[in-house]
Formats: structure tokens, sequence, C-alpha cells
């Protein structure tokens, strides 16, 4: 953040329909926990929304933001929550109050989780680089071939701030901060919210496949990044298996031991779950998409596609179109109860108060 340190930042937080709770908190935490070991205000916030009226988060929470957007000006940086279902979050209305904002009073944006990609719909991302919760990457690549979408779990980039889900704001928030004021107080809010290590932008997402063998299997975690990056033109086997120094042989059984199919099934695998989530996700035409996946031909794929599946590509597009998934909504319209107004003050009776000498410049 480029304003002097002792100046007071404001921050918005703009909340989309269906965002995530948990994305919220961990970017909006880290401010509070500032200003409570800093012993001074040297963040403000306000949560957002396009027409100042409740939103549902992606657990059904109804979360009352303070004002409604279209009245704020003023803020040091906006910073859009998405969460799931980001495409029919955005509304023209929306991309014409980022644009204004960005135009005319607020040069900073960032994003968390999905937030990226109404930032990239508004053209706000051509140029950068960005991160986007790991579901997103593959169909944001292909929607916005202007923006570098990033497998870093989160990204900064001129003045642009973009991360990916879950606790990846945390990370975020604190390098902001540090950047702010210091390393001293980013990593006493570390250790408040006891965070063992401060992720960086060298850190990446990870694929389910690394959760799922740790650091065991190095090799076949090789062989399966590969494939990864090798959808669109698949490598042969016998290729596969020479780079990692195994017989094929090898190979098929390091497969069958830890991922319960061939090397071939895995891969076809890989390639029809991208092809799925691009179909759900994006306009591309299921000719296209055959050859992005890396099939020889679109009847082939489409037969490949609904042995997988149980369904032809063609029909589970068409059942999307006319039965999009409903957007979660507990019974009852009753409001969220109003959150405290002055957290510093509050913090004043905590016993961290004040103990971090921040630098100033």
């Amino acid at each position: 953040m480029e304003t002097e340190a002792s100046v007071c930042q404001t921050i918005g937080f703009l909340l989309l329909d269906q965002f995530t709770l948990i994305s919220l908190s961990c970017a909006v935490e880290p401010l509070r926990m500032a200003n409570q070991l800093a012993g001074e205000e040297l963040y403000r916030w306000q949560t957002l929304s396009l027409d100042g009226q409740p939103v549902w988060a992606s657990d059904g929470v109804s979360v009352t933001p303070d004002a409604c957007a279209q009245d704020q000006r003023g803020f040091d940086a906006v910073i859009v929550c998405g969460g799931v279902g980001i495409q029919q979050a955005i509304s023209p209305a929306l991309i014409a109050w980022l644009r204004s904002q960005a135009r005319l009073y607020c040069k900073r944006l960032g994003a968390v989780c999905t937030g990226s990609w109404a930032l990239a719909q508004a053209g706000l991302l051509d140029g950068f680089q960005c991160s986007v919760h790991w579901e997103l990457m593959a169909s944001m690549q292909e929607a916005f071939t202007r923006v570098k979408v990033s497998s870093s779990v989160f990204t900064l980039d001129g003045n642009r701030f973009t991360s990916s889900g879950g606790t990846a704001p945390l990370d975020m928030m604190l390098h902001l901060i540090g950047r702010d004021h210091g390393h001293t107080l980013s990593a006493a809010i570390s250790q408040m919210f006891v965070y063992e290590r401060i992720r960086n932008e060298r850190d990446h997402q990870r694929v389910p496949l690394k959760h799922l063998l740790g650091t065991q299997q190095p090799k076949l975690q090789e062989v399966v990044a590969l494939m990864e990056s090798n959808l669109e033109e698949p490598i042969d086997l016998d290729e596969l298996a020479a780079y990692v120094h195994v017989s094929r042989r090898q190979l098929e059984r390091m497969f069958q031991k830890h991922l319960y199919c061939t090397p071939s099934r895995y891969y076809l695998k890989l390639r029809l779950t991208r092809a799925r989530q691009l179909l759900m996700q994006t306009p591309i035409s299921i000719v296209e998409l055959a050859v992005i996946c890396g099939f020889v031909s679109t009847p082939h794929f489409s037969k490949c596609y609904r042995d997988f599946f149980g369904v032809a590509p063609s029909d589970e597009r068409s059942d999307m179109r006319l039965h999009p998934p409903p957007a979660l909504r507990p019974e009852g319209q009753s409001r969220a109860p109003q959150q405290p107004r002055n957290t510093l003050e509050q913090a004043r009776d905590e016993p961290t108060f004040a103990t971090v000498q921040i630098q100033r410049r």
C-alpha cells in the first residue's frame, strides 16, 4: 500500500452473492489485529453490497453490509469478495461500479477467492497477474486471455492484489500490512492468530493429489504434474516413464497402488475433468473443447465424456442452461445483527493492545 504509514487507510469489502465467509474473515481480521497491536487506528473498513441490502454467504449466513456501494467514495482500496457461482453474481451494474471506482475514485483494487473473475470481466486485470481459487484457474485462463492467471496463493502486481480462497487472504493481508508498517507487526499478527508460517507469492495452491500422497511419491507427483501441464497434447506413457527414470511397467504399478487406476485412465480423467470445468463455466463450443483437452475428434470426446460422466456433453450443457443451480437461501428474511462499531476502543481492554512498535516512514 502506497500511503504513508501514519495515515489511516479505509478499505471497502464488496460482498458478492454467495461469497465465502472464511475469505472475508481472513481479509478483515488482520486489519483489526493490526490496529489492536499498534494501539492506533491504522485501518478502517466497511462491508458493502451494490444495493445496500443483505448478502447471503455461501454457507447460508446473511450479512448486512455497512453501506451501499453506490453511495460510497474515497476508499484507499476496494476488495471484491467472491465465492460460489461467481458468474451469476456479476451484473452490468457491478461492472459499471468497478470501472467507475478504478477510473475516478480508487486506483487500488483487490479480490479474494473468486472475486478476481469480476475484476477480469470488468477489464481491470488486463495485463496484470492475478490469483484465483484453483477450481476456476482453467476456465479463467480461457475466458480472459489478457489476464495472467497464476497458481500462487496470492499475487501482488502494481495496484492490483488478488488471492485464492480459504485462508489465502490472510497471507496476502499480512504481506500488505508488513509492507505498510513493517515485518514486526505482520509477524505479531501471525503469532496472535497461531499462524505458524506466512506464505508468500512463491507458494502455490496445492492440487488435491498432493494432499492425497503427501511427499512420499515424488516421481508419481512429477508424472501427474506433467500430465496436468500437457492436456491439449497428451504425452505418451513411455515418455512419461522415461522422464522420471522408471519403466512403463513400474509407472503402471505406481498408479495402480496409489491412485487405483492405470496411467492412461488417470490421464483421461484429468482431460475430461478439465473439459467439464470449461463446459460448465465458459461458452466454448464442444468442438473447441475436444481440441483443447487433447481428443482426436469430437465424436471420440463425446463418447469418452458420456462413458465417464454418464451424460453427453451437449446434454449436460443444455441441462445447465435450463436448470441453473439455485442460490442457497434459508427461509425467512431476518437481518443479521449489527456488529460493534468501534473495534479499536473495544480492543483497549486486551493485554496485547499497543504492544508492537510499528515502523514510521
